[in-house]
């Protein structure tokens, strides 16, 4: 016990150093909420990994798919890799560094208002975001609490309030540059952690081999497959490719992962970021569910519903339960390294866009960078508690798992944004009509389906697979309605020699020819 608790005493103490470090970097709006668009690659790919995969995904996603599919689960792992990471760093990462360089856009919501010339947009925008992000950031309390739970015995009212603290102080003080500097630390924890226990969890069954055996001797209910849980696709490859389709192609449309892209040094970090993230993912989300592949083997001793259902939530924390005391200590480091780290990301994300799109021109017409600095930083607070709150109704009521609560949270937001972003970045032909399409849909088809689902007849079944047709229609949709409404044509200003983007393609997004570049800083283009 004394381990575990000097472990997460040094895991705070660095976390919230790391804050009263940076904190020079938050004199500016831009330096507080993107660290003066000056990250290099391997900060960057770690902070898009860390908010990427935090206890939602090591607890509740690897826990109840794992379950539910077996080894099949990895290909959650390694769709997140290829198409969440490596795809989403080659698609959008050079356009969005430049476009919204050349836009003057922190926000995703200033993104839609400049790139459609639409206020009403962006404020729309930033709505939905401020909803939406506060679900997901309650499952990712939840995940952590239960671990904390398992290995100190601490009420799960301790472990939210504590966590919220903590990540509050070092986001406030030290604001983007901190949470970067923290993911990085927080991901080669992750890294570590992740192979530790996987390696460890096998040979507690018997090694590899053993328990593949015992594995495929589990018969899966409603299938008459023989070894369903290590066949190649699992008992259920339909709604295994909705959980592959929510998990990895909605990171195109989340604003707290997309902003990861506007505040990245230059184009060839991007580059370079691309394979850092790309291994990341692999390791760490891969690990997670073919972890979680093997909870089957738990079933005797997980925890269960009053009706005889998995409480999916306790499968990975019961499988860690027989670890080592050390290794526990490195688990819950782990988790927490990999919780803090989206935690801060979305509440920064809220703070500054609620700020920045919402309040600054509309409530407050005048409102000067220091004033928009406090806001920022008050509204982190109000965030946190909130969505705190949120958390501690959830698990006192048990209204749904993790992979639910986080599912509605992703199905509206890139349920709403992935197309009008994808397609905004690329085209100069998206109409403004096509983006209410989207952003209508993508709410709609979620709360319609949530509120469905409470009263006991959801529209579709499962919030995933909700998530996962969402965004599919964005990509389809946006398109579709711009062929028979108004175009908005791109409206950015020139390249300026610091942006370190390549000319030619600068010259393509903007569809002018570009004189020479000149050699003294100081002088126009």
């Amino acid at each position: 016990m004394f381990l575990k608790i000097l472990l997460v005493i040094a895991f705070v103490a660095v976390a919230v150093g790391v804050g009263i470090y940076c904190r020079r970097s938050t004199k500016t709006v831009d330096g507080f909420v993107l660290g003066g668009r000056n990250v290099g690659p391997w900060m960057s790919a770690f902070a898009y990994g860390t908010s990427y995969f935090s206890a939602v995904v090591f607890v509740g996603y690897a826990g109840q798919f794992g379950f539910k599919y077996g080894i099949a689960a990895t290909w959650a792992g390694i769709g997140n890799a290829i198409i969440g990471s490596l795809l989403a760093w080659w698609v959008l990462g050079p356009r969005t560094r430049e476009i919204t360089h050349r836009l003057g856009a922190q926000t995703m919501p200033e993104f839609f208002g400049k790139r459609y010339n639409s206020k009403a947009l962006r404020i729309a925008a930033a709505a939905i975001i401020f909803v939406f992000l506060i679900p997901y950031t309650a499952s990712v309390y939840n995940g952590l609490s239960r671990l904390f739970g398992m290995a100190f015995n601490l009420p799960y009212d301790v472990c939210v309030i504590g966590m919220a603290v903590v990540t509050c102080i070092y986001v406030v003080v030290g604001g983007y540059m901190a949470t970067v500097m923290n993911d990085f630390i927080q991901g080669i924890v992750m890294l570590l952690g992740i192979s530790a226990v996987i390696v460890v969890v096998i040979m507690n069954n018997g090694g590899f081999s053993e328990a593949i055996v015992s594995l495929s001797q589990l018969p899966a209910e409603g299938s008459a497959m023989q070894g369903p849980f290590v066949s190649f696709f699992g008992p259920d490859l339909l709604n295994l490719l909705g959980v592959v389709v929510l998990t990895s192609l909605g990171t195109w449309g989340l604003p707290q992962m997309v902003q990861k892209f506007y505040a990245i040094k230059s184009g060839p970090a991007v580059k370079q970021g691309a394979i850092i993230s790309t291994i990341f993912a692999f390791v760490v989300a891969g690990g997670s569910y073919f972890l979680g592949g093997f909870g089957r083997l738990y079933s005797d001793q997980i925890e269960y519903a009053a009706n005889g259902t998995p409480i999916y939530d306790s499968v990975i924390p019961t499988m860690l339960s027989t670890l080592p005391d050390l290794l526990i200590g490195l688990v819950i480091v782990l988790v927490l390294s990999a919780s803090m780290s989206t935690l801060s990301s979305l509440v920064l994300t809220s703070s500054s866009t609620l700020t920045i799109d919402l309040i600054k021109g509309n409530v407050v017409k005048d409102m000067s960078e220091k004033k928009q600095l406090s806001c920022m930083r008050g509204l982190l607070v109000l965030f946190v508690a909130v969505s705190a709150g949120i958390a501690l109704l959830q698990y006192h009521s048990s209204i749904v798992f993790i992979a639910q609560l986080m599912g509605y949270s992703w199905g509206a937001l890139a349920g709403a944004f992935l197309g009008p972003f994808l397609w905004g970045l690329y085209s100069g032909r998206i109409s403004k009509a096509a983006v209410w399409c989207s952003f209508v849909f993508g709410v709609g088809l979620t709360v319609v389906n949530m509120g469905m689902g409470f009263a006991g007849t959801p529209l579709i079944a499962s919030p995933i697979n909700c998530g996962a047709i969402a965004m599919v229609v964005s990509i389809v949709l946006v398109p579709l309605v711009s062929l028979f409404t108004k175009a908005v044509p791109f409206q950015i200003n020139p390249p300026t020699p610091e942006s370190g983007i390549d000319r030619e393609f600068a010259a393509e997004v903007a569809g002018q020819e570009l004189p020479e570049p000149v050699a003294a800083m100081d002088k126009p283009l």
